[in-house]
């Protein structure tokens, strides 16, 4: 069983700052590809972004671009995603996943049944 634990979801205005918090293992940090997907109800689950298990290649979705950074920490497990200058159509449920295969397959095929999903976090943005 994967456990993966999100958090630091909560409400912010337009233009402001969160970052998110995806804990999980050892084993899984040191050979999963793991990223960010988000959900709006009654939408698909889409793709925020991925970054590799090893070397330092991260991925993005258009909607984010540059207005995101994700990152790893190994020495915590811990993966995050500052999000920055949000928007209110950045309302949504954050997903923290892990995947067996590459973070770029997790950009380009988006959700699939392979992989390992946590509880999400609840993301608002309005003023």
């Amino acid at each position: 069983q994967v456990q993966l634990v999100e958090s630091g979801g909560g409400w912010v205005q337009p233009g402001g700052s969160l970052k998110l918090s995806c804990a999980t293992s050892e084993r899984i940090f040191n050979t999963h590809a793991m990223g960010w997907f988000r959900q709006v109800p009654g939408l698909e689950r889409e793709f925020v972004a991925s970054i590799a298990w090893v070397g330092d290649n991260r991925y993005y979705a258009d909607s984010v671009y540059g207005r995101a950074i994700i990152s790893r920490d190994p020495t915590k497990n811990t993966m995050y995603l500052q999000m920055n200058s949000l928007k209110p159509e950045d309302t949504a449920v954050y997903y923290c996943a892990a995947s067996g295969g590459s973070a770029i397959a997790m950009k380009l095929n988006g959700v699939t049944d392979s992989y390992s999903w946590g509880q999400g976090t609840q993301v608002t943005v309005s003023s």
